[in-house]
């Protein structure tokens, strides 16, 4: 699924893109508005994430460009100003969603899900292992019961449910959910992979380490009685 990214923020952009690309999204990258708005007349994408200020041609400008073409395409604007007002403005000018920076990775994924499940008018989309499930709203329940989960914790669970099967190693999950932090180092990866275990315990949903290759989530063999 292909996604573009207008960023001018160079930092900001790569952490996007690893993040979005172990989503499992192919992704362009525009560094300004009007390399933006090229791509944009060129290339078919799924969905369009961009920053309201840019060089060259803002965010909105570019939004509004966009509808004014008839382009349908969902789009979710990226913002530093968090008051009511500019807010208003990019929905106005066409945006289906916006997320103020700082945000967490996990927040990202969960509504750049919610837009493409509208743009294609599906409803579901959730997906099980054992007794977990992941919701399209982006929360879990374990055997049908709500599982209590912090902002962090659930980001980390978000991120191996999507890989279930396959092992995330601690310097993904770190840039994925915490790198642009200055609260936290990589050793608190482990911290909440303890405490995500324990909240797993009977459920034969486990969080098993491979040395030298991370964190793999999947289920345990039923034991026949």
């Amino acid at each position: 699924m292909r996604l573009l990214l207008a960023e001018d923020n160079h930092e900001l952009a790569h952490w996007l893109i690893r993040v979005l690309q172990a989503s499992g999204y192919a992704v362009d990258w525009a560094a300004d508005g009007r390399a933006a708005d090229a791509l944009l007349r060129q290339e078919a994408y799924a969905v369009a994430v961009l920053d309201i200020e840019m060089p060259r041609l803002d965010g909105l400008t570019l939004l509004a460009q966009l509808r004014r073409r008839g382009s349908a395409l969902p789009v979710l604007l990226l913002t530093a100003r968090s008051g009511v007002d500019d807010r208003i403005r990019g929905l106005d000018a066409g945006a289906d969603d916006y997320l103020v920076k700082p945000f967490d990775a996990g927040e990202l994924d969960a509504r750049l899900r919610a837009l493409l499940r509208r743009s294609q008018g599906q409803e579901g989309g959730t997906q099980r292992l054992g007794g977990l499930e992941l919701h399209p709203d982006g929360h879990f329940l374990l055997h049908h019961q709500p599982l209590l989960l912090t902002p962090r914790e659930l980001s980390l669970l978000r991120v191996l449910m999507v890989r279930r099967g396959r092992p995330v190693s601690k310097h993904q999950l770190f840039e994925q959910l915490f790198a642009l932090s200055d609260e936290v180092g990589i050793e608190s990866i482990d911290l909440y992979i303890h405490r995500l275990r324990k909240k797993l315990v009977g459920s034969r949903v486990v969080i098993t380490t491979l040395r030298g290759l991370g964190y793999l989530l999947e289920e345990t063999p039923e034991v026949p009685h």
